[in-house]
């Protein structure tokens, strides 16, 4: 910045970054390091890494390494599933007509619809008495399990629940990407005798790479922050306990805050190794 009255103008910004982001983060790192006492504060004491080597040594219980397996079965099915699913949901919207738009609207309805609030109607549709879901498969015959009660049904029903609520913002960024793309390649490719098929791998999918790096990014740090969900509809229980959610119970319900300060520091790591490895990942295909 040549001018000095530039920096006046970025400083608001960087004020309020550092209020809500950088000065947080660090006091996290530095209640990691105490027998935090959030109640007592006096009464807290220093005891270095004990809250990182208890995490690693997995004394809780759950223990760490259950709810980082829970939370890497989360994440590859939201970033598998979710950029695939979202890309067949754009290609099928990409016609135009005021059907589409229509069709558009109600794809993307899902994701500007609180969490919570549809969080607590699949709970109902998926209970194992009278919900929904099990009054459907009544019909057929079948006797449906007790969904969220199930340590082999609870987190499938969560991983259905988010991709339902993510795709349709997913799906729209990458409509978005598919009416930016070239027409005269497709064209080319069609005058020389390309199918839809072929079209698709050699001409569609080149285009799209940089969009559906930016979705797998996001996906992966919106999957690895999840929580509403989680908290309304297992509360952690079955099988479906993530980092997220054992930083909220392990600070907010049995307040060990500096043992979840420390997983709180973890997973932010976590999530900056994952999308600086993605980002390596994705230049050295260039």
């Amino acid at each position: 910045m040549n001018s000095p009255i530039a920096y006046f103008f970025v400083l608001p910004a960087l004020v309020i970054f550092f209020v809500f982001t950088i000065a947080p983060t660090l006091y996290t790192a530095f209640i990691s390091l105490f027998n935090w006492n959030p109640l007592n504060i006096s009464q807290s004491k220093f005891i270095g890494l004990s809250n990182y080597k208890n995490a690693f040594a997995g004394q809780a219980n759950p223990s760490f390494w259950d709810t980082a397996k829970t939370s890497a079965y989360f994440v590859v099915a939201m970033v598998v599933l979710g950029p695939l699913l979202a890309l067949l949901i754009a290609l099928l919207l990409q016609r135009g007509g005021r059907l589409m738009s229509a069709a558009r609207t109600a794809t993307f309805l899902p994701n500007v619809t609180p969490l919570v609030a549809t969080s607590l109607v699949w709970m109902w549709i998926f209970n194992g008495q009278f919900g929904l879901a099990n009054q459907v498969l009544k019909v057929f015959g079948i006797g449906g399990p007790n969904w969220l009660e199930s340590n082999t049904w609870a987190m499938p029903v969560v991983i259905f629940v988010s991709l339902w609520h993510e795709l349709g913002f997913i799906a729209i960024i990458i409509l978005g990407g598919l009416t930016t793309m070239s027409s005269e390649l497709s064209e080319a490719a069609k005058v020389d005798g390309c199918n839809v098929f072929q079209e698709f791998i050699h001409i569609t999918l080149p285009q799209l790479r940089p969009v559906m790096f930016f979705v797998v990014v996001i996906s992966t740090i919106s999957s690895l922050q999840a929580f509403t969900q989680f908290y309304t509809m297992t509360q952690g229980n079955f099988g479906t306990s993530t980092l997220s959610y054992e930083i909220y119970y392990q600070a907010f319900v049995v307040y060990h805050t500096g043992y979840a300060a420390a997983l709180a520091i973890v997973l932010l790591v976590i999530t900056a190794v994952l999308s600086i490895l993605q980002f390596v990942l994705n230049r050295t295909r260039d």
